[in-house]
């Protein structure tokens, strides 16, 4: 028991240490809230309205993986070097190992998070193949507010198709 008593000693000092610290900011500590103390911190800018959405969690995904696959790699490299004392027993268990590692990868992958892009919208298949279509099968974009003239002008042959039924 006596081998340990530093460690024992230290310990109850970082205690005492944190506790009185605790205690000392609270007592001395000025007490003047306001409404910039308050807020959230937000690397100097200031909030000027809630966000409309969530924070993506896309960015802790990526964290998890990152660890995960360093703690992969903290396994894998002892047994790279005691690879033949191991035999096929340590094989086996690295195999079930990474085995693991890979399940928890793919699916990762598969509920998006190394998506970074955009949010995709999906397309109904109608609205795709009632869209109206220039030549060689080009989709036109950007019609939204303008006239009648100005979209016929936009669509080559457009008024030929209405007249055929085809558009």
């Amino acid at each position: 028991m006596g081998q340990y008593l530093p460690i024992v000693v230290l310990t109850a000092l970082a205690i005492v240490f944190g506790v009185l610290s605790l205690v000392a900011s609270k007592l001395l500590a000025p007490k003047r809230p306001n409404t910039a103390k308050d807020a959230p911190y937000e690397c100097g800018i200031v909030p000027s309205r809630e966000s409309p959405e969530r924070f993506p969690v896309s960015f802790y995904i990526v964290a998890m993986l990152f660890i995960m696959f360093d703690i992969e790699i903290i396994f894998a490299y002892p047994y790279a070097i005691a690879r033949e004392s191991l035999g096929a027993f340590g094989f086996w268990e690295m195999v079930a190992f990474s085995a693991v590692f890979f399940v928890a990868f793919v699916y990762m992958v598969a509920r998006g998070a190394l998506e970074w892009g955009p949010l995709k919208n999906e397309t109904p298949v109608a609205d795709v193949v009632a869209a109206p279509v220039a030549a060689a099968g080009v989709k036109v974009v950007g019609l939204d507010g303008r006239s009648a003239g100005a979209r016929d002008a936009a669509l080559p042959g457009a008024v030929e198709r209405e007249t055929v039924g085809v558009a």
